[in-house]
């Protein structure tokens, strides 16, 4: 295995319109994030994915891009990120921006030109249809659905035809099979990189290619969500190859694309195997939905599959050994809160512990999401006027298509599991509005922010906050650096529904990572292995013998140890 830069380090994910306003308008925006640098580094943080801050009307907050080659007025301007990035330099933190690779906004120049005519020059940038007759009528070109609901083609009567758009109606997909399109995308990666940045995440990347328009027999729904239609084709791996070549290779950055749509592991590796030529890593799912979200209708009822999580490490970290790196991460601006989706009510500090270490003594290179760090957890939505993301208001109104008389319950389901939980501002203190901004923020703030805030974490030396930071100076700069960054990882137990446990071992250490997932105390066997020393743990004392470790509630301790011989 060829050692990387990133390999060895510690990411952070900014949401910027929800970190820190910096000029009072109730927007996130550059200038915050560069006022915030130094509180990322004195976490440990020394690599930043950036979400969108490019041109766009914030259809889709950002993810709808008007101009790849400015800054939305919102967030500030070009020579504030020049500002950040030679901050970012002197501070030794690397930036990677995401990089929409699947779509713009139909309000870019391209589209507006396609739109025009059927033989425009840029009419091919993006998928176009004439569409079907249906009963004497003109219909969509396939019944296919659209993430965000709905048909997956929005008809346009300037040209009498359809486009597709496999997200938002504002956000037309770009032709992949057109040459052009690449060359365009290619001359963008370039520009960001000269001015400094250290890579991409690649955001929608497995959806760059096209089944044959076919309707899909998936369900009875008019518009059937069948991700097979649009997900991981073979194509989108010669796109990758020749982003590859022509960036990515030349310039050793980091790049890390988001396959969503179902990707297995094995479609995983053909995206970031080290054979492969294609990208640095890939995000996942697989693990963030590990629980019975889907069968409730209230979160007092949510319970976490904890066989199923840990399988899923399990199956990435055993793939990939040697053949690929991963990154680590619990969520992402499209999922609900961490301490919402596995961690416990009862025991918010210890779980949120636990979560962590879990986590951060895996293999890979972590990643923790804005918030995270001190345990925001999701909004409590009362009314669909909370609502921000399409998305979540999208949802709503199908639940309560299928409820009518219940609208308390359409709120419940959206809210437990929309995107706007982790969109809300950064709680940076007790004050008006957690310290984000000044003004009414553009999402409201978590009722909980007096209580969960930077601030108080960095007054309380046992905080949430200091856990984090002693896990990341663990695997930066500890003796334990190496078998925490590239030793091998073995799981235990598997089959025990209570606790995740694995072996971290390399030719110097060992080290024994216990997660316990449980109210109840839990007995683990030590039979074959003495305890060295007590690397890090959630509790002050340790309750073992030689043979047996009692766990406490949520209790995760990771042990240096040596097998008995």
């Amino acid at each position: 295995m060829v050692k990387k830069w990133w390999m060895e380090r510690i990411g952070y994910q900014i949401y910027p319109k929800s970190f820190k306003d910096s000029n009072g308008d109730g927007i996130g925006d550059l200038n915050g994030i560069i006022e915030k640098l130094e509180y990322l580094s004195n976490l440990g943080v020394n690599l930043i994915w950036i979400c969108p801050f490019y041109d766009s009307p914030m259809d889709d907050n950002g993810y709808d891009v008007r101009d790849f080659f400015n800054v939305a007025k919102e967030f500030g301007t070009m020579d504030d990120v020049k500002k950040l990035i030679q901050k970012a330099k002197d501070l030794d933190i690397k930036i990677i921006l995401d990089f929409v690779l699947n779509h713009t906004s139909d309000e870019h120049p391209w589209f507006i030109e396609s739109r025009k005519s059927k033989d425009n020059p840029y009419r091919d940038y993006y998928i176009w249809h004439e569409g079907k007759i249906k009963d004497g009528n003109k219909v969509e070109p396939t019944n296919w659905g659209s993430f965000f609901g709905g048909s997956a083609w929005q008809y346009d009567d300037l040209t009498d035809s359809y486009f597709m758009k496999i997200f938002s109606s504002k956000m037309p997909d770009l032709n992949w099979k057109n040459e052009k399109v690449h060359d365009e995308m290619i001359k963008i990666a370039h520009t960001w990189l000269d001015l400094g940045i250290d890579g991409f995440r690649i955001d929608a990347v497995s959806h760059l290619d096209r089944a044959q328009f076919e309707d899909t027999d998936v369900s009875d729904d008019p518009y059937p969500l069948d991700w097979y239609k649009f997900s991981n084709l073979p194509k989108v791996h010669d796109y990758l190859k020749k982003l590859n070549q022509e960036v990515f290779q030349k310039r050793d950055v980091l790049t890390i694309g988001e396959v969503g749509g179902a990707a297995s592991i094995d479609e995983g590796l053909k995206y970031a195997g080290f054979d492969r030529n294609e990208l640095s890593m890939v995000f996942n799912f697989d693990h963030n939905w590990c629980n019975n979200l889907w069968e409730i209708s209230h979160p007092k009822h949510l319970k976490t599959d904890v066989l199923r999580l840990k399988k899923v490490f399990l199956s990435w970290q055993e793939a990939f050994k040697n053949k690929g790196w991963l990154p680590l991460n619990w969520l992402n601006h499209d999922q609900p809160r961490l301490m919402s989706q596995y961690g416990d009510r009862k025991y918010p500090i210890k779980s949120a512990k636990m979560l962590a270490t879990l986590l951060h003594m895996l293999k890979g290179t972590p990643f923790i999401y804005q918030g995270e760090e001190i345990g925001m957890t999701n909004y409590p939505f009362d009314d669909v006027s909370d609502f921000k993301d399409i998305s979540s208001i999208a949802a709503y109104y199908r639940h309560l298509e299928k409820e009518p008389d219940d609208p308390v319950k359409a709120i419940r389901k959206a809210g437990m599991s929309s995107r706007d939980n982790a969109r809300t501002p950064m709680q940076w203190d007790a004050s008006l509005f957690a310290g984000f901004t000044d003004k009414n923020p553009w999402l409201k703030v978590n009722p909980n922010y007096k209580k969960v805030n930077v601030d108080k974490n960095l007054k309380d030396e046992n905080s949430l906050w200091y856990h984090y930071q002693k896990l990341i100076s663990l695997r930066k700069k500890s003796a334990y650096h190496d078998v925490i960054t590239y030793g091998d990882v073995t799981f235990l137990d598997i089959e025990n529904p209570n606790h995740i446990t694995y072996l971290r071992k390399n030719e110097a250490k060992i080290l024994l990572c216990i997660h316990s997932f449980s109210r109840k105390k839990q007995t683990i066997d030590l039979n074959t292995y003495h305890i060295e020393h007590v690397v890090i743990s959630n509790y002050q004392k340790l309750h073992a013998n030689e043979d047996t470790l009692i766990l406490k509630p949520y209790e995760s301790v990771v042990l240096e140890v040596k097998e008995k011989l």
